[in-house]
């Protein structure tokens, strides 16, 4: 049998699950390094950028005093390109330099290729166009009294090196969480299904678990397993084992309700009568309750409402159905009318009338048994689950039941993945929901 099959962030922080916790740390620990790469890239790209425009500058600068020399009229076109746009006049395009670090740290780097600039007039700033850009504009002192005015385009941008390393570790980082999530998936999906096998175990449930993952987990699903098939024999056996006596001891109780037919006190005829149909009673209501701890059945498709119906049919006292014309659904037919059937005897006996109730909530089918009784206290709600408990504290035989009715309802639903629920009504009385079992 098969077990019942802000929002990311919040959900996994929510978790208690390992793969969960894990996840999370994969996650934590990504976003830093992309963070720190981010950070460093930005500091790389800043000093790189300085060090490229001031290599350029400086170049330009000493090149074109020799040009100038040569052949003043040549030094604009000679010297200016894609990133430099040079001219001479006769006066300066900057006429007093930038007081700010970067400008400052570009003079610095500026000097140290090229030490021969620090004796010449040489003015730098910064300049910005439409669009944003920023460039690096600047005039040198040229022999004979000619300015030499310069502008290097876009000192704001970034370094394209810088841009392809941080593409890069995005791309390299996403594709290092995805992975290793599918990979800690992979690796904690044993795991996972050992941790739902042992939750349906404890209900009662027997979940063959799949033997794959590592050695280690395939061999603690083997155990599991081996666990199961030893603690379902020992069930079966100790369910066969009463049920054998319990069986056997319908033969002697036959015997006595035949010998009190002829005992003349008619009183003690009856009594003797009375004890051996209470105890047969007993014995087939603990039979039922054996048969729980061990029944097996395979999902089917059923309508509940016919289903309900033919199981009222058969039930004495005032019981209304209140149901759809069908309810549809894959469920185990067997456990749940057996489950179902001491539910609605109950409400029958404690009640002057019964109601059923079939209603979908949730996508799941309810079944709902309610009474006019007296109701339940509360703090009966989990004792009534265990096999003899009777609310009258005598256990006086003046009332009917042994306390297995409802025990073997839980049985059987809780093996199968079903649910009961108990509440008081408003008005009086005892609810008994049931939410039908499923695939």
């Amino acid at each position: 049998m098969e077990l019942p099959h802000h929002r990311a962030l919040v959900g996994l922080l929510r978790s208690r699950r390992l793969v969960a916790y894990v996840a999370l740390l994969f996650i934590i620990i990504g976003t830093v390094q992309v963070g720190a790469s981010l950070l460093f890239y930005h500091a790389i790209d800043r000093q790189t950028l300085r060090e490229d425009h001031a290599r350029r500058v400086a170049e330009l600068l000493v090149v074109s005093d020799r040009v100038h020399r040569i052949a003043p009229e040549q030094v604009g076109a000679i010297m200016t390109s894609k990133h430099l746009e040079v001219r001479l006049a006769a006066a300066p395009m900057v006429r007093e330099q930038d007081r700010v670090e970067e400008i400052e740290e570009i003079v610095r780097q500026i000097l140290a290729w090229e030490p021969v600039l620090a004796r010449r007039q040489l003015m730098l700033a910064r300049e910005r166009r439409a669009g944003g850009r920023v460039d690096l504009v600047g005039s040198m002192l040229l022999s004979g009294d000619v300015w030499l005015n310069f502008r290097s385009r876009d000192i704001s941008s970034t370094w394209p090196i810088a841009l392809r390393a941080t593409i890069l570790t995005l791309c390299t980082t996403f594709l290092s969480l995805a992975g290793g999530l599918i990979g800690l998936r992979m690796l904690t999906s044993p795991l996972r299904r050992l941790s739902e096998a042992a939750t349906a175990i404890a209900q009662g449930q027997l979940v063959p678990v799949k033997e794959s993952g590592p050695a280690d987990l395939r061999k603690l699903a083997r155990s599991m397993n081996d666990m199961q098939a030893r603690i379902s024999g020992l069930v079966h056996e100790q369910a066969r084992s009463f049920e054998a006596i319990s069986h056997d001891l319908r033969t002697p109780l036959a015997r006595m309700k035949v010998a009190a037919d002829f005992v003349d006190d008619s009183d003690i005829a009856r009594l003797v009568g009375a004890s051996a149909d209470e105890m047969e009673a007993m014995l087939m209501s603990l039979q039922q309750y054996l048969r729980a701890q061990h029944l097996t059945a395979e999902p089917e498709p059923v309508d509940l409402s016919a289903a309900v119906r033919g199981l009222l049919e058969g039930m004495e006292g005032e019981i209304s159905l209140d149901a759809p014309d069908s309810a549809e659904t894959m469920t185990y037919r067997e456990p749940l009318l057996l489950a179902l059937g001491p539910l609605i005897e109950n409400a029958v006996h404690h009640g002057n009338r019964a109601s059923v109730t079939i209603r979908q909530q949730d996508d799941r089918w309810q079944i709902e048994v309610a009474d006019d009784g007296p109701g339940i206290a509360e703090e009966h709600f989990a004792r009534i689950l265990d096999p003899f408990f009777r609310i009258d504290d005598a256990r006086a035989r003046d009332t009917a039941g042994f306390g297995l009715g409802i025990p073997t309802a839980h049985s059987l639903l809780q093996r199968f993945g079903g649910t009961l629920d108990f509440a008081n009504a408003p008005g009086g009385g005892l609810v008994v929901t049931l939410g039908v079992p499923g695939p």
